[in-house]
């Protein structure tokens, strides 16, 4: 007997290889993922411009690393002591104009050069819902704490997230054939739309996905994410304590279905030896200067230059540093 219902995924469209490079861009969803990819020893770039949660926002954040040019004192404002962007995330914020933008095109410059190496792109909208600036009508990223007057909040339509799609992924593909894009919906659960708001903005989201699939059959592929979190673990339990993001043992249950489904048997090996050395180096030793536990660093380095044969792109250079530190 069955006690909850299975979500089937998907024949995959294309998988994940630790040779190809994956940027990943939008809501906080996708930094539990890259987070995963990262400590895989995946090489990846997660949110040049921040967290960022509508569908408008994120796609400008594309075209300006498709074509990058710094941003300017004039592209900032003050608030609140501090110098923030419209376009990026609080944390690129700052107390000075030359430090804020330092942040923001230092990065802007590092991200547009890894885009131009990627080979796999990975979007997560978080909600539909966006606010616009009043003075220009632009759809912000992030509000930075500004009174709700200044801005006028509405709904992107299926009809508007295609068509803004349709613009970037052609610019996308003009200048980088080669990359693929797997898009996902958040299961972060935006309350503040309330219940039925948030329904009709994931559902918003996920049409205009089926859409943009059916467009691109063969350079966009979905992952059901949100399906997994709300079927497979409906269940509170898999829930932080605020009730709407998703808990450690979501995260880490999501990721082993993403690994099924996106990582080809050459990857899963690949990933499986390398998880078994990034567990070796967090190891605790009862006894850190016995003999015993000198053997075991040495043969964690060798089964480290051992992996680098069979897979030379580990980078294990800060694994290796620190077992080394050990050792003395």
């Amino acid at each position: 007997m069955d006690f909850y219902t299975h979500i089937t995924l998907p024949p995959p469209v294309f998988g994940f290889a630790y040779e190809e490079p994956i940027l990943l861009i939008g809501s906080c969803f996708v930094e539990n993922i890259g987070a995963k990819l990262e400590e895989a020893k995946f090489r990846t770039d997660i949110n040049p411009f921040g967290t960022l949660y509508n569908p408008a926002s994120i796609a400008q954040a594309l075209k300006q690393l498709i074509h990058p040019h710094p941003f300017r004192p004039e592209d900032l404002f003050q608030a609140n002591g501090l110098y923030h962007s419209f376009c990026h995330h609080s944390r690129f914020s700052a107390e000075t104009e030359e430090e804020c933008l330092r942040k923001i095109n230092g990065r802007l410059e590092t991200s547009a050069r890894f885009l131009s190496e990627c080979e796999r792109l990975i979007i997560t909208f978080g909600t539909s819902w966006v606010y616009r600036l009043k003075e220009t009508g632009e759809i912000v990223a992030n509000c930075h704490k500004l009174p709700e007057k200044s801005f006028v909040r509405s709904r992107l339509t299926i009809g508007e997230i295609v068509g803004i799609y349709n613009d970037v992924l052609k610019d996308l593909w003009l200048y980088f054939p080669e990359i693929t894009v797997m898009f996902t919906v958040s299961p972060i659960r935006h309350w503040k739309d309330g219940a039925h708001g948030n329904q009709l903005s994931k559902a918003t989201l996920l049409l205009a996905i089926d859409e943009l699939n059916r467009l691109y059959p063969s350079q966009t592929a979905y992952f059901p994410a949100y399906e997994i979190m709300m079927d497979e673990l409906r269940d509170y339990r898999f829930y932080a304590d605020d009730m709407l993001h998703p808990s450690e043992a979501a995260i880490a249950y999501i990721w082993e279905q993403f690994r099924e489904y996106a990582f080809s048997p050459q990857t899963q090996e690949a990933f499986s030896a390398c998880e078994e050395i990034t567990k070796a180096v967090l190891h605790r030793p009862f006894n850190p200067q016995s003999e015993a536990y000198r053997q075991f660093i040495l043969q964690t380095l060798l089964k480290m230059e051992r992996l680098n044969e069979k897979f030379p792109f580990f980078d294990f250079s800060k694994e290796r540093m620190l077992l080394k530190s050990k050792l003395k």
